[in-house]
């Protein structure tokens, strides 16, 4: 597993991943509940990372909004289903836990969509911070709900 580390103006980002895609990406920003580690056996790797880096640094100053990342996040087969639809909310819009439910077939699951956005391993290319709570107030983000406020703001203009 390679990785690199890089500061932008909302935090530090911490990228990991292989040959197969990116597996994580930190938001470093010190608030939260993620905790994340640079195992050992890791290499630091920053020319690895530079296509995805270069994404990362134009969605946050307001020039991508769609990003193309080869990604290999490790994760149960529901949370892997949530993930994948995430990934289909536009740029700038917001929707609900219990929407994903519906979108997934499964219209009670919203408490588990909102465990496996907690759970995903790279967020804004996984753009969990697009999903509020059924009365449109934020809830819940791994990185803290000050960083998911600026993100929704970023990209709402």
């Amino acid at each position: 597993m390679y990785y690199t580390k890089f500061n932008t103006w909302l935090c530090q980002i911490i990228l990991a991943g292989n040959e197969k895609g990116l597996a994580h990406l930190h938001l470093n920003t010190g608030q939260g509940s993620r905790q994340f580690k640079i195992q050992d056996a890791w290499e630091l790797k920053p020319e690895f990372f530079k296509h995805t880096q270069s994404q990362i640094l134009e969605y946050l100053a307001g020039k991508r909004t769609v990003f193309e990342v080869c990604l290999n996040p490790a994760g149960t087969e529901f949370q892997k289903k949530v993930w994948a639809q995430l990934r289909t909310i536009p740029y700038s819009n917001l929707v609900s836990y219990g929407e994903i439910a519906k979108q997934l077939g499964n219209p009670k699951a919203a408490r588990a969509v909102g465990a496996a956005n907690g759970k995903n391993p790279i967020p804004l290319i996984i753009p969990c911070h697009r999903v509020v709570g059924a009365n449109g107030n934020l809830t819940g983000f791994a990185h803290g709900l000050a960083i998911k406020e600026q993100l929704i703001a970023l990209e709402q203009g």
